[in-house]
């Protein structure tokens, strides 16, 4: 019960790592805020929680809104007494190069990715120090050092993402710790499609991992578990890597 007591609010938890994460922190013991875009996501994600004994409330709303941001955490804050762990987890991907990628979906890709980040955050801080200090956990991508061919956009704002980290990290020490974690390839919605669409991506990826095989969510939970809780109490600016190996090479 490593967060027994703390309030969370997890982004983009209606699904995948998001849900994992949300369900992994009320298994330690936290109140969380399911936020999401979508409101049956969110709703199962929630129900999933309160099944198995833990405290949830849903969120609905656009992390790139800064109405909708300072709903999801006047939500925490109002329902559980404050605000104690932020995970931005909420992304979106992309393909093209920067020929091929339009500039709207370039600002999409960026408003999600990195400016979503801005906007809960800058709402979260303050609720984080009136609660006496807390845990940011910010969702990067080892895209951000092993890049590829054709998806520049998503690349380019994960890099931010850990960029973003560090600065935050420094600005907010020492009552709130920001890091960031680095999933490699996880099956999720987000590589699922794009490995139905393209037969051999699959096979490629596999490439890519020393272990030999896909990661879980529940492997990248655990993880965002150690970054919220006090077991990471000297650990801020910092991108944890979990991928399997694929960034060993």
């Amino acid at each position: 019960m490593r967060l027994q007591g703390k309030a969370a609010l997890v982004t983009g938890a209606g699904s995948g790592i998001g849900r994992a994460i949300a369900s992994r922190f009320a298994a330690e013991g936290a109140a969380v805020v399911v936020a999401d875009l979508e409101g049956s996501g969110g709703a199962a994600t929630v129900e999933q929680i309160s099944r198995a004994g833990g405290r949830a409330e849903l969120a609905i709303g656009d992390v790139r809104s800064a109405a909708d941001a300072e709903a999801m955490v006047a939500a925490a804050v109002e329902g559980f007494g404050g605000l104690h762990v932020l995970c931005n987890n909420a992304g979106v991907g992309s393909w093209g190069n920067v020929t091929t990628t339009a500039e709207e979906e370039w600002d999409r890709i960026f408003d999600v990715n990195v400016k979503g980040i801005y906007q809960v955050s800058r709402f979260a801080v303050p609720a984080m120090l009136e609660a006496g200090g807390g845990s940011i956990v910010n969702m990067a991508s080892i895209s951000a050092w092993k890049t590829d061919r054709n998806i520049t956009a998503y690349c380019a704002s994960k890099g931010a993402v850990v960029t973003l980290t560090k600065a935050m990290a420094m600005d907010h020490a020492p009552e709130i710790r920001v890091n960031c974690l680095a999933p490699g390839h996880v099956r999720t919605p987000m590589i699922e499609g794009p490995m139905e669409q393209v037969p051999t991506l699959e096979a490629k990826l596999l490439g890519d991992l020393v272990v030999g095989r896909f990661g879980t969510t529940d492997e990248i939970a655990a993880a965002a578990v150690f970054l919220a809780s006090d077991d990471a109490s000297f650990v801020t600016g910092s991108a944890l890597v979990v991928d399997g190996g694929a960034t060993a090479h």
